[in-house]
């Protein structure tokens, strides 16, 4: 395994706060080692540099040069039942769930609220469940993925979601994570693991949020979802943390057999922020739509590297990705449709859309196609441009501003994404949430 990088104040502060999990796991646990292991991987792989070809686009010197506080698993919650509104995305009768500082905040989440039908708790309550352990660290790998190596060996108490099997969930699920800032730059862990059981159906959101005014934040999120035979999962990410926050995350589906996923990304905040979404196609008769949307200003820099991985034959899948890239912002999306020798009968498609509305705005995309079948439908393509002048003077000349009339192209660009998302009130909350960012 090869070294990316120098040890860094921040990889050295990492391992450290490893040291503090030492010898926690009963040797009998099913978890047994995994911990050590990401630990020895972390150790060797560093914080990537931009030498490394998935990182080129990305310097992550602010988080490598930095000495963070690992927010760790003790300490006194801040926020209550009141705050916990304020993060509301996906509507007033979704559950909602508070993971302060990546732990489930009991006091601030309405657990009695449960709906029947699905299991939430966390690895202290529900670690040794059979599900649980079939299927937490076991496929967010820690090869080659430095920040799921990290994430494993500092994850304290992982979140987890059981749906059980043909249950149809209609109340929405919101975990709402969210980094409270404070005087030293603060480590936020966050681990998710979603299994949703055979002939189920749910609606997940996850959300990232910044409470207070401080130093900056670092939040490493992995989520591990597994969608069973004919299961359909409705899943949203939505990132809209604080200017001064960094953001790797880390998004794992295995699909099986006549299952559904509507997955969609949603990119708003943060100073640096790097999505990672690797999605299996395990069996066939599977359709996934993989959906994401990026809007830039100042000099954020937003990465969106995707992998879409059709294993077995008869599968389709439609990837729609979607940028707006203002003032000194860079973009990049790197996507790969990977089609295996035995996945004959895919069809798979990939777009991706940018606009930069400024000089200095930039974007590097590069779709990919790996095809080693035959018998396939696969198409990709990629532009980047600026806003149509014809359509720009046809609203002005209809007595509309040239800001609102640039306002209204960008929205119409922008909303072809979350128009596709099924769930009216998140789809709701987030057009309020562009409405913002564009104004």
């Amino acid at each position: 395994m090869p070294t990316l990088t120098t040890h860094t104040l921040a990889v050295a502060s990492f391992l450290q706060d490893a040291e503090t999990f030492a010898g926690r796991e009963d040797q009998n646990s099913p978890y047994a080692g995994l911990r050590e292991k990401a630990k020895e991987a972390f150790s060797v792989m560093g914080i990537p540099g931009r030498k490394q070809e998935e990182w080129k686009y990305l310097d992550l010197s602010p988080i490598a040069n930095t000495e963070f506080r690992n927010a760790g698993a003790a300490f006194d919650f801040v926020l209550g039942p009141s705050d916990a509104e304020s993060y509301r995305l996906a509507g007033k009768e979704a559950l909602l769930l508070v993971l302060e500082n990546g732990k489930l905040n009991t006091h601030a989440s309405p657990m009695e609220r449960i709906p029947a039908g699905i299991r939430i708790g966390t690895l202290s309550t529900l670690g040794h469940e059979a599900l649980v352990t079939e299927h937490l660290f076991r496929h967010a790998a820690v090869e080659g993925e430095p920040f799921v190596a990290m994430n494993t060996m500092l994850s304290h108490d992982p979140l987890i979601l059981l749906v059980e099997p043909k249950a149809e969930i209609k109340t929405p699920i919101q975990l709402a994570f969210v980094a409270v800032a404070g005087a030293d730059p603060l480590a936020v862990t966050a681990r998710v693991l979603v299994v949703a059981g055979e002939g189920s159906e749910c609606t997940v959101m996850e959300s990232y949020h910044t409470y207070g005014e401080g130093a900056p934040s670092f939040t490493n999120a992995v989520t591990e979802v597994v969608i069973s035979a004919s299961a359909r999962l409705h899943y949203t990410k939505v990132q809209v943390e604080s200017g001064q926050a960094q953001h790797i995350s880390y998004h794992k589906v295995n699909m099986a057999r006549d299952s559904y996923q509507h997955l969609t990304t949603l990119t708003l905040g943060g100073a640096l922020v790097r999505n990672n979404l690797h999605i299996r196609l395990d069996d066939q008769h599977i359709n996934a739509y993989l959906n994401g949307l990026y809007v830039m200003n100042g000099s954020q820099v937003v990465d969106n590297h995707t992998l879409v991985d059709h294993a077995m034959p008869n599968c389709h899948s439609n990837e729609l990705y979607k940028g707006i890239i203002n003032d000194r912002a860079q973009g990049v999306f790197n996507g790969k449709i990977w089609v295996r020798q035995d996945a004959q009968k895919t069809n798979a498609y990939q777009s991706n859309k940018n606009l930069l509305l400024s000089n200095e705005a930039s974007m590097n995309t590069k779709p990919q196609l790996e095809i080693f079948a035959d018998d396939v439908k696969c198409s990709h393509g990629a532009t980047t441009g600026q806003l149509d002048d014809e359509a720009l003077f046809y609203l002005r000349a209809r007595g509309i501003g040239e800001a609102n009339a640039r306002t209204l192209l960008n929205h119409a660009f922008a909303a072809d994404v979350i128009e596709q998302v099924e769930n009216d009130d998140i789809q709701q909350s987030l057009m309020h949430l562009l409405d913002t960012k564009l104004n």
